[in-house]
């Protein structure tokens, strides 16, 4: 994906890449996706599945398959939500455009937005709260409770689409 539409393939991904992608993916761990497929078991044949996995995508015919649906508990018996866990394979691929997808719009994030970005934390945030609040009195109430589910996705999709020159699908 390092240059869109090259003369012999729609995007360009090294075997380094995806190579390193299956590391953190390894490292994560994770559960069985709908192939039931375990990381273990993804690495008895890695140079196969990686190879699998960078042919498709530098052919530009990677599909990824279904997420398998998990049912999990929310904190403080609130009821569940489901989690839809992918494929190993469909991890390696969805980290190496995570990668592409960040080195092109990092640069546009605000300077103290923390989620979801590499090398920062939760805790990076709440330490740079801690640093503003000293600095003046501050009176703060938060209600976020079901704040993701209000969050409009179209224009950071449109964002992300107009910064990446990559067309952004959301898949509910």
């Amino acid at each position: 994906m390092g240059q869109l539409k090259s003369k012999t393939k729609p995007f360009e991904v090294s075997k380094w890449e995806i190579r390193d992608a299956w590391e953190e993916v390894r490292a994560n761990k994770g559960a069985p996706g709908v192939d039931g497929q375990s990381v273990e078991d993804f690495e008895k044949d890695l140079r196969g599945n990686l190879y699998k996995v960078w042919n498709r995508m530098s052919s530009g015919s990677y599909f990824p398959p279904p997420v398998r649906a998990v049912e999990i508990p929310k904190l403080h018996g609130s009821g569940t939500r489901m989690l839809g866990i992918p494929a190993v394979a469909d991890r390696v691929a969805q980290t190496v455009v995570a990668r592409h997808l960040m080195r092109r719009v990092d640069s546009v994030f605000h300077p103290d937005s923390y989620g979801y970005r590499p090398g920062r934390s939760a805790l990076d945030a709440v330490e740079k709260c801690r640093e503003r609040c000293w600095k003046r009195g501050w009176v703060v109430e938060f209600d976020i409770t079901r704040f993701f589910d209000s969050v409009p996705w179209d224009p950071g999709a449109l964002r992300v689409r107009d910064r990446s020159g990559s067309p952004v699908s959301r898949v509910t």
